[in-house]
């Protein structure tokens, strides 16, 4: 993985809004951050501050030594003079141009930026081999499909030597399979990127995936920041847990975890966890000519819905599910009939959540020793 530049972004502004006024305060220094929330909570505003994009804005804003904004010294960087990298949701490439001169449109840009102050610069064929685009550089725009409009901008944008990666729901335009596809190719530029990134999203999977950090905004105001599957998990940060469900795809929490398939024999895999630990799962998608063939390894992204995984307290014994692993309980909360259950597993921590009576007949609690109960149809894997 290639480490993204240190860096340190003091946000302090106000701005009003339609229905209520955007007031963040708050200091983003991680390589990749993702700004979270229901629809309408103010997260593309708060970005089109950062990117200079919108007018009326008050306060301070600090991207390490550089002040881009300051009412109170009537200082306000422009737009170009920030050197962000900016990719709204629908990518809004130039239509008269193939994929080729797009893309070489961000360098143009850069070089026309003149003294502006940049991060570092990728090379052309750099960008092109990391966002899987060289069979589509001679294509129109208005041939690309949703995803392939998606990388194209973020290749732009990268091309453009930002300080600072902006994304606005960037996969928001497309259905849910090739949000998922995309996944892995987002997560792989996001290790390979020597720039920070900042992620709107109001998709808890994507967030887990992509980001170290989390900032959840409600009605316009910070109302929690920390490490996205701890902030995901405490109830109190959302107006409820149905709000926060309405916002998972399936209605449940789900977690997400980086494995490798070691082994795909067509019928069922073997995904390699954390600490050695490997989930047996349905095949991901690959050619017929494939299967029966040597597995060769590859990093997926696998999720498990907290809804699907099973307690027991006991060993179970003749059961139909492929994965049982011993867990212990590090947190319990209750809230509106669900008890959402943190377990430590030999993974990052893993989320279940259960009926509160289940809870009350197994008689589990903070410390117990349980195992998890995992189908391999439960195990939903992303990856190309």
């Amino acid at each position: 993985m290639t480490a993204a530049p240190s860096y340190r972004l003091e946000i302090d502004v106000e701005l009003p809004l339609e229905h209520f006024e955007l007031a963040v305060q708050v200091c983003l220094d991680q390589p990749s951050t993702a700004i979270f929330g229901p629809s309408g909570s103010g997260k593309t505003s708060l970005l089109e501050c950062l990117a200079g994009l919108r007018r009326g804005v008050r306060g301070a804003l600090r991207f390490n030594e550089q002040v881009w904004l300051s009412t109170a010294q009537g200082r306000r960087l422009s737009a170009e003079a920030r050197g962000v990298g900016w990719v709204p949701q629908e990518g809004l490439l130039f239509p008269h141009l193939d994929v080729r001169r797009n893309l070489l449109s961000g360098a143009a840009g850069r070089r026309a930026g003149g003294r502006r102050r940049q991060g570092p610069a990728m090379a052309f064929d750099d960008i092109v081999e990391l966002l899987e685009l060289a069979p589509l550089l001679e294509r129109r725009v208005a041939t690309l499909s949703g995803g392939e409009r998606q990388r194209v901008a973020l290749g732009r944008a990268l091309g453009s030597a930002p300080r600072l990666l902006l994304l606005d729901e960037p996969l928001s335009s497309l259905d849910l399979p090739l949000r998922r596809r995309l996944l892995p190719l987002l997560r792989r530029l996001r290790s390979e990127l020597t720039v920070p990134m900042i992620l709107i999203s109001h998709d808890p999977v994507e967030v887990q995936a992509l980001c170290d950090d989390l900032v959840v905004l409600r009605r316009g105001r910070v109302v929690a920041q920390g490490e996205p599957r701890q902030v995901l998990v405490e109830p109190q940060h959302f107006a409820s847990t149905r709000e926060l469900s309405a916002m998972a795809e399936g209605g449940s929490y789900e977690n997400v975890l980086a494995g490798t398939v070691i082994d795909d024999q067509g019928h069922i895999a073997a995904v390699e966890l954390a600490d050695g630990i490997v989930l047996r799962t349905e095949p991901p998608p690959r050619p017929a000519s494939a299967v029966g063939g040597a597995t060769q390894p590859r990093q997926v992204l696998l999720g498990l819905r907290a809804s699907d995984i099973l307690i027991a307290t006991e060993r179970p014994h003749g059961i139909s599910a492929r994965n049982v692993l011993p867990a212990r309980i590090v947190a319990l909360r209750a809230a509106e009939g669900v008890v959402t259950v943190q377990l430590a597993a030999g993974l990052p921590p893993l989320v279940v959540q259960v009926a509160a009576e289940t809870s009350a007949e197994l008689g589990i609690d903070v410390g117990s020793r349980v195992y998890l109960l995992i189908k391999a149809t439960a195990c939903r894997l992303y990856g190309s």
